[in-house]
């Protein structure tokens, strides 16, 4: 049975099995053209070196290609890396792309689920109506998108995954801090990446569309927000709140919020959002290091490594 890539080690030579090409960088050196390739399945990811790649090797490996590959797995500084000896191209079918993607840890059906069982909690009426409205538009890809190109989330269903993980986690603090506005929380939560399904190309690769280089997925969930609202006839306190709340979710300017969150509970989302996008780029970070191994450096975590602390 071929070795998944999260069971690679130090050592394993001439191994051979099928991945997806994540991302692919050139190089040069000594004259010589290289290719620094990231593969990936469903278990994980490894970053792998084509030296001497030939011509047409460059032309042709592109990022969502399914290729078949033979290589050695050695340690480079705290990483493991693959040293490729052979690589042929598969496939460039979505059907087949698709499964070397990893997934999110619930099923679609769990997530709309969950999700459902939110927006069936809200009590504002605008923003149930704008909510519900939305959801049964675009619920099928919200489903499927990740919630990121990189960093964190940016898996099959991911999108879905951690909006669902900031509800849950928006309800725990509404134990803790009752007088917080459900409406407002969920709401915002629900909707706050939802431009993201028009911002990405999809779960293969995903890329920024046009639409999301020039207009980012902010103001484009605040549109559809706004869009939604003006369908339904609604205006009001509720309505300018909900596209606050999506506006104000990166909270601060510098990370692309043009507003700064101005009311208690889009402060609340904005540190909800973050703790959880962290959370999944350090489990991310840590699942591929050994124990008693630091991470390679985390650029969105202040370019920090850290340990994974030896099992007992």
């Amino acid at each position: 049975m071929t070795k998944k890539i999260k069971a690679f080690q130090a050592g394993d030579n001439h191994i051979t099995f099928s991945s997806l090409i994540s991302q692919v960088m050139i190089g040069r050196n000594n004259k010589a053209t290289y290719l620094t390739l990231v593969l990936q399945d469903d278990s994980g990811t490894i970053d792998a070196k084509l030296w001497n790649a030939k011509p047409e090797q460059v032309e042709s490996l592109k990022m969502g290609c399914v290729v078949e590959v033979t290589g050695d797995v050695i340690r480079y500084g705290e990483e493991l890396q693959l040293k490729i000896e052979k690589i042929d191209i598969v496939s460039t079918d979505p059907e087949m792309q698709i499964q070397y993607l990893k997934q999110s840890p619930l099923s679609v059906e769990q997530l709309q689920a969950g999700l459902q069982s939110y927006i069936d909690q809200l009590n504002d009426e605008a923003i149930a109506l704008i909510v519900s409205t939305l959801f049964e538009r675009h619920m099928q890809a919200f489903l499927r998108y990740p919630a990121a190109s990189r960093n964190h989330h940016e898996y099959v269903s991911g999108l879905a995954y951690h909006t669902l993980c900031m509800l849950k986690m928006a309800e725990a603090v509404c134990g803790i801090h009752p007088s917080l506005n459900k409406d407002f929380l969920y709401g915002g939560i629900l909707l706050h990446d939802l431009g993201k399904i028009i911002e990405l190309s999809g779960p293969v690769v995903p890329e920024y569309t046009l639409e999301g280089k020039l207009l980012g997925h902010i103001s484009i969930g605040a549109n559809l927000v706004a869009e939604a609202a003006k369908e339904l006839g609604l205006e009001g306190e509720s309505v300018t709140i909900l596209k606050h709340l999506v506006l104000s979710h990166h909270g601060k300017m510098e990370f692309g919020s043009p507003v700064l969150p101005q009311i208690r509970e889009a402060e609340v989302i904005y540190m909800i959002d973050n703790l959880d996008a962290k959370i999944n780029m350090l489990d991310k970070a840590l699942e591929n290091v050994e124990p008693g191994h630091f991470t390679k450096r985390i650029f969105p975590l202040d370019n920090r490594s850290f340990y994974k602390p030896k099992e007992k």
